[in-house]
Order: structure tokens, then sequence, then C-alpha cells
């Protein structure tokens, strides 16, 4: 009897070890996870082969693509056209620099301020979504361009509590015990670990049931509400979420740079983040990382011919537009409408 029971666990051990030596050879035989893995590995070791300068490139380019898979949330998954979104990224770096800085003399480690940051801004995504829940397309992008201007406009006028335009200095890095994150490398992992993290919430969110209620309001807000989809709370959702998003960079951002000023939060960052997402393809997040290479990195390339940077640049936004509407990578859903 105990021998038949010592078969029978044995048998049971060697199929599962077969289940997961099966699994494994599937997951490299899938040349999607194959090619992810060599990116993945080709991320981590490139810093030290680019040197200094260009991971700091590296860097700004990563924030901006934690920027982009938030707004990529409100643009790409609900379709709402929000010109505002640098608000979000300002609250989230003001919110870390208020309280980690010379300036109130507080010192809150950026650990305990950065889920701070992410509710505070998620808290500004919701008071903006509830007056403009029932407006649409060109309207809702008017008032969210407003928001953003007031935000930076409150900024730079309120001396007393954000110093106005001489802006806030000496922010405190993030630091780990006696490790302290002040190098264009650490500061490159710190923001590519972000990344995966922001990648994988997001990717999850699409593939939800909040993210099927997103694409049905983005496709047909009346047809989804007959469908029994609440469009007030989806809305405020998707507001507050993608501002999330911001309030991580914005406080990364802070952090990183050391000194913030309301200059550095214009509509130009808004404008930049949504031309990213049009480029890389709305709705789709591996776009929302080519897009952030190209309109970020693309520049600090073209450099050495700086009179003619911005025209070769411009060039190729046009060429683009006009042979690839959908973006480089668009979702599958939104190129298989655009060949219908």
């Amino acid at each position: 009897m105990r021998n038949k029971n010592n078969n029978i666990h044995n048998s049971r051990v060697g199929s599962q070890k077969a289940k997961r030596g099966r699994s494994i050879r599937s997951l490299f035989r899938n040349p999607y996870n194959v090619y992810l893995a060599i990116i993945l590995v080709s991320l981590i070791l490139l810093p030290p082969l680019v040197g200094n300068y260009w991971t700091q490139v590296l860097g700004n380019i990563g924030i901006y693509i934690m920027l982009g898979i938030g707004l990529n949330v409100v643009v790409g998954f609900a379709g709402l056209l929000d010109l505002g979104y640098v608000a979000f990224y300002a609250i989230g770096a003001y919110g870390y620099a208020l309280l980690a800085s010379p300036h109130f003399g507080i010192h809150i480690p950026f650990w305990l301020m950065l889920p701070a940051c992410v509710a505070i801004a998620a808290g500004g995504g919701a008071l903006l979504g509830i007056p403009v829940l029932r407006m649409r397309g060109d309207y809702l992008a008017i008032v969210t361009l407003g928001f953003g201007e007031i935000i930076r406009i409150v900024l730079n006028n309120m001396d007393t509590v954000t110093n106005g335009p001489r802006g806030l200095l000496r922010i405190d890095p993030p630091a780990i015990g006696d490790f302290i994150v002040n190098s264009p490398f650490r500061w490159y992992y710190l923001i590519l670990v972000s990344i995966f993290l922001s990648t994988f919430v997001a990717e999850r969110l699409n593939n939800s049931r909040i993210g099927r209620a997103w694409i049905a309001m983005r496709e047909d807000q009346d047809t989804a509400a007959v469908m029994g989809i609440n469009i007030l709370k989806y809305k405020l959702l998707a507001f507050a979420i993608g501002a999330s998003f911001a309030g991580i960079g914005g406080a990364i951002f802070a952090a990183r740079q050391g000194s913030i000023f309301p200059e550095n939060f214009s509509l130009m960052v808004s404008i930049n983040v949504l031309c990213l997402i049009i480029i890389g393809g709305m709705g789709s997040i591996p776009g929302v990382i080519l897009g952030s290479v190209i309109l970020i990195g693309l520049p600090e390339v073209l450099r050495g011919i700086q009179q003619y940077r911005m025209l070769a640049f411009g060039g190729l936004l046009v060429i683009m537009m006009i042979f690839r509407p959908t973006g480089f990578i668009p979702s599958a859903r939104r190129k298989m409408e655009f060949k219908e």
C-alpha cells in the first residue's frame, strides 16, 4: 500500500514537473516573449554603454513614458480629450517638493510621499472630472486646457506657499539608508522600475471590466449608457487613474531635478505627451513607449544639426501622419477599426 502511495505521489510530482517544463518551453517559443526578454536585458545593460549624458536623456524619455501611459488611459482607453494633463504632473511634483525641501523645513522621505502624491493627483483628477462630466469633444478639451493653465498660474502667484516664480530648491532625493539615488545611473533604474509597474497596471486595467467599459464609452457614449454602463462613474475613474500616473512622474521629476519652477509645467508638456500618444498609436502601450523615444529622444540625436533639427523632426511627423495615421504601433482594435 505504501509503495502504491509513493508511486502515485511520484507520478504527480513528475506530471507537475513536466507541465512546468512545457510552460517554460512554450513561454520561450512565443516570439513576443523572447523579444520582450531581449529588450529587458538590453535596457538593464544599456547605461554603462552610453554614458552619463545619454543615461540622463533616457531618464527624460522614461518620465514622458509614465506621463504617456497615464494620458493614454484618459485619451486612448476612455476617449476623453484632456489638454490639461500637465496640471496633475505639477500637483505630484509640488506635492513632493513642498514636503521634502527646506521651504517649510519638512523632510518626509520619498518613499512615504510617493503614494501620497499619487493620491493627491488622483484626487485632483476626480475634482477636474466632476464639472466636466457632461462635456464631450472640443468643449472638454477647452475646459481641461483652462484647468492646466489655472494650476500653473496659481503656482506662479502663490508666493507664500509655492515660492512663486523663484521655485522650490534643494529637494531631497530618494534614499534607502545610506544609499542615495543621486546619479543618472541610479535614477535610470528607478525610472525603469516605475515604467514596468505603470505598464503592468495599465495593461491589467485595459483588459479588465473597467477597461472594456472605457472602450465602450470611447466608441459611443450613448450606446454604452443604454447598455447599462455608468458613464459618469467611469469618466471619473479615467480622470483619477490617469492623473495618478502623472503624480508618480511629477514626484520623480521633482526629486530628480532637485528644484522645480512653475514654468516646468507649461502647456507644451501636455501637447508633447498628447503628440507622443498620437505618434505611437492611441490605446497602445508599446506605442506610447515608441512615441516617447521618437518625440523626446530624436531631437537629442539630431542636436548635431541644430538649425535643421526641428525642420527634420517636423518633416518626419508629417510623413508619419500621411503614411501611418493610426500611429506606429496602434492597438489591435484601432487598427481593425481603421481598416473597416
